[in-house]
């Protein structure tokens, strides 16, 4: 062929048009993501299961039993079917504030069982840190608890799925905990999804367990990730983030919503497709800011099913909708395998859980009044000043406890008998008791700081003898009133010492109670759940509290 003729025959082959045969599909591509959020080691389904509106009367509420690692694995199998791409996530709390059948373990069932599952990745929520950064780590890697040892059934080989965390970063190395994101491929086209915890974790935490590291700006992060991201091909990016929001309607809904996660994704650089939300324990399938955000309540009730479409050419989300659905107990089979795990680690809970503590005459709520104390949290101090009073135990005069600390109510059953693992279910974190002497200055001081963020107060449970009022309308550091202090009908002198108890996560300064570090002549005692333990057994039956310890002015 003449030498001059070569190009520009290439150049015909080059943009001469597609045979049919050869053609590639321009059809979009169908990708479902199943995602879960706030898991809690709710292993078997929670007491209270999901509340929703009647479908018969949108103006009541019911509640339908749902929940439990059993039926959601037969859920997300259903979910999967006929899908050709899927993939299972989740927006992070899937440990921590659990029962006692995965807190016993540290957590390892919850790990195994939602490996099993097929979950494949997953933010890291605050609740991820309770135990600190290394135990963590064991999460995702496995090996035995360096104090309790190997417990379980089998050896604890870690997660199956991957922990992602962009905002997390090492001080000491500058590197980020567990990788960023993940990039995962469906007919071809990369999927990124970037891994969140929230910014307020350390106010959530025992400090010293996140001491060395850093929870940066949610939006920043992602916004700071999206070159890199597109730099490799991505343009479908999906969030998974710990922070959510408030919703107004149902659970498949959004008919408004309020909180953090509004700001944070319309702050969200517009590259970003979709976001799966969590941490305020609500249901919600809303838009906002022209993105599709989701949340599936809590103590796995919920599977969220996201599907997309995806562009071939752009390889960008084209729609995107999605639909909550419950994890109905009444009708789900329950996934053998599943059964298998959970029976396995129960052999080994279930004599200790079902030991006699006491009874109640009614259940023991942890709901607080609009002064913001509840019953149980009422009875909480009460055991944890009964368990510290004595001289040769700290001498304490008051105790206090978090409500973050209160995690489910001591429901009362038919003959009122509630059993350690009931216990355990109101206190799952087992934080020791710690009594230390503060001036009377620095407990007010202490009770100013429930309001260092206005939006989520943290009112402090009370012991027996302890008394005082706060008044909505003042200032911050200025709403207890001095004079309203009073410890067994007296007043509070702020010169005077005081030996006071509380649990070594208040003790290092969580929840922002950093007054607490400043107390003098520590003196570490048991366990929280042992000390209500103890306390059931001596003085059952055990009833409500009047809740008029703390008095909310205005």
């Amino acid at each position: 062929m003449n030498s001059l003729l070569r190009p520009i025959l290439a150049l015909l082959i080059l943009f001469a048009p597609a045979t049919p045969s050869g053609a590639q599909t321009t059809a979009p591509v169908d990708l479902r993501i199943l995602a879960i959020n706030d898991f809690h080691g709710y292993l078997r389904p929670p007491p209270g299961g999901i509340t929703i509106a009647d479908p018969e009367d949108k103006t009541k509420k019911i509640t339908v039993a749902a929940g439990g690692a059993e039926h959601m694995a037969t859920l997300v199998r259903q979910l999967r079917d006929g899908h050709k791409n899927s993939i299972f996530v989740a927006a992070g709390d899937l440990i921590g504030a659990s029962p006692f059948l995965s807190a016993m373990f540290h957590d390892e069932p919850t790990i195994e069982a939602l490996s099993m599952m097929g979950l494949a990745l997953s933010s890291v929520g605050n609740h991820e840190f309770d135990e600190g950064k290394d135990e963590l780590l064991r999460m995702q890697n496995g090996g035995c608890h360096p104090v309790d040892k190997c417990q379980g059934p089998h050896p604890f080989t870690g997660a199956k799925f991957r922990y992602l965390a962009a905002s997390t970063i090492e001080k000491s190395s500058g590197k980020t905990v567990f990788p960023p994101y993940e990039i995962r491929a469906f007919d071809g086209i990369p999927v990124a999804f970037i891994g969140l915890t929230l910014k307020g974790t350390p106010s959530l935490v025992a400090p010293v367990g996140v001491a060395d590291l850093e929870f940066r700006d949610e939006a920043d992060t992602v916004n700071a990730l999206i070159p890199e991201l597109k730099a490799r091909g991505a343009e479908a990016i999906v969030v998974l983030i710990h922070e959510g929001g408030l919703p107004t309607g149902d659970y498949d809904e959004c008919p408004g919503i309020s909180g953090p996660i509004v700001d944070i994704v319309k702050k969200f650089d517009k590259a970003v497709d979709v976001v799966v939300s969590g941490h305020t324990h609500r249901a919600y399938v809303c838009e906002i800011d022209g993105r599709l955000v989701t949340s599936g309540d809590k103590y796995g009730t919920l599977v969220t099913a996201i599907d997309l479409k995806l562009d071939p050419v752009t390889r960008d989300v084209i729609s995107a909708k999605a639909d909550n659905t419950i994890v109905r107990t009444a009708t789900l089979a329950k996934d053998a395998q599943q059964t298998a795990l959970i029976e396995s680690y129960d052999r080994l809970a279930a004599p200790i859980a079902n030991r006699p503590a006491g009874s109640v005459t009614a259940t023991l709520s942890r709901a607080p009044n609009a002064a913001g104390e509840s019953p149980l949290g009422d009875i909480i101090a009460d055991a944890q000043l009964a368990a510290t009073s004595s001289e040769t135990k700290g001498g304490a005069l008051i105790a206090f406890t978090n409500p973050g600390g209160v995690r489910a109510d001591v429901t009362r059953k038919e003959d009122g008998a509630v059993t350690y693992g009931d216990l355990f279910a109101s206190q799952p974190f087992r934080n020791q008791l710690v009594t230390l002497t503060l001036t009377g200055k620095q407990i007010k001081d202490m009770l100013e700081q429930q309001w260092l963020d206005p939006k989520r107060p943290r009112i402090l449970q009370v012991s027996k003898g302890f008394a005082y009022a706060w008044d909505a309308t003042r200032p911050d550091g200025e709403r207890v009133l001095p004079e309203r202090m009073l410890l067994n009908g007296q007043p509070i002198d702020p010169a005077a010492s005081y030996r006071v108890t509380v649990n070594n996560f208040l003790f290092v300064g969580g929840d922002g109670f950093t007054v607490l570090t400043q107390g003098t002549a520590p003196q570490v005692g048991i366990y929280d759940v042992d000390a209500l333990h103890a306390y059931f057994a001596a003085n059952s039956p055990v009833s409500p509290t009047a809740a008029d310890r703390i008095t909310r002015i205005n």
